[in-house]
């Protein structure tokens, strides 16, 4: 009688793998096998990864509360756990439980020039080339990220529209800001600035994401092209 045949994870279809499910559909499509599996990596010659995940799972009647109680020897003690795989079940189940006390990350309103003037200045003061910025926010005007797109010259940066849409794109941004710096303390915008501007809005009007502002940032005032009327 032939003995049956065990695939290692690598050699299953690609779309089937834990990594590649997770990248495509996201981690909450995997069962908590495949989130464990990834975690341990690698098998071994009697066992895939996804095999000594549930072998986890079953030592704790798949209840991930109960697993989270669980000792050092206890997870020693599961056939395919080593020490290193130990460590990262652990590890994992600790920064589960940091986060259940963390504070949830603060996203302040960029709602108007001053604020994001006030919330740029740090970044940008004591610059002595031109940076170029994106601040990236929901509906509410609330600050998801923000992004530097480029560092240019003393007078001069270029930012290049398909990044600064992309990132709006994959951080589904909704409204969209541009800040840039002068270094030379002057609060004039160039053509290049005012032809940046127009093509920022162009693009951003294509991809119905709301251009709120184009803010020059010196040390110790700014200019708005939304409150200037120029947007």
């Amino acid at each position: 009688m032939n003995a049956a045949i065990r695939l290692s994870i690598k050699q299953w279809a690609p779309e089937d793998r834990p990594t590649e499910r997770l990248q495509r559909l996201g981690a909450e499509s995997l069962t908590d096998a495949e989130l464990l599996a990834i975690l341990i990596g690698s098998g071994t010659q009697q066992y895939s990864a996804v095999d000594i995940a549930n072998h986890v799972l079953c030592k704790f009647n798949r209840n991930l509360n109960t697993m989270g109680k669980a000792r050092f020897d206890e997870f020693e003690d599961i056939d395919g756990v080593g020490t290193q795989t130990a460590c990262k079940i652990m590890a994992a189940v600790e920064l589960g439980k940091r986060r259940q006390t963390a504070t949830a990350e603060l996203h302040p309103d960029m709602s108007t020039a001053t604020r994001i003037y006030n919330y740029m200045l740090p970044k940008m003061q004591d610059l002595t080339r031109e940076e170029f910025w994106i601040l990236l926010m929901n509906q509410n005007y609330k600050l998801i990220k923000p992004v530097r797109i480029s560092q240019g010259g003393i007078t001069e940066t270029s930012a290049d529209i398909r990044i600064i849409m992309r990132e709006a794109v994959l951080n589904n941004a909704t409204i969209l800001c541009a800040v840039h710096n002068h270094p030379s303390g002057s609060l004039s915008p160039s053509k290049a600035d005012d032809m940046l501007t127009q093509s920022i809005k162009r693009a951003c009007e294509i991809m119905r994401v709301h251009f709120l502002d184009h803010v020059i940032v010196t040390d110790g005032a700014y200019m708005s092209y939304h409150e200037a009327g120029r947007i």
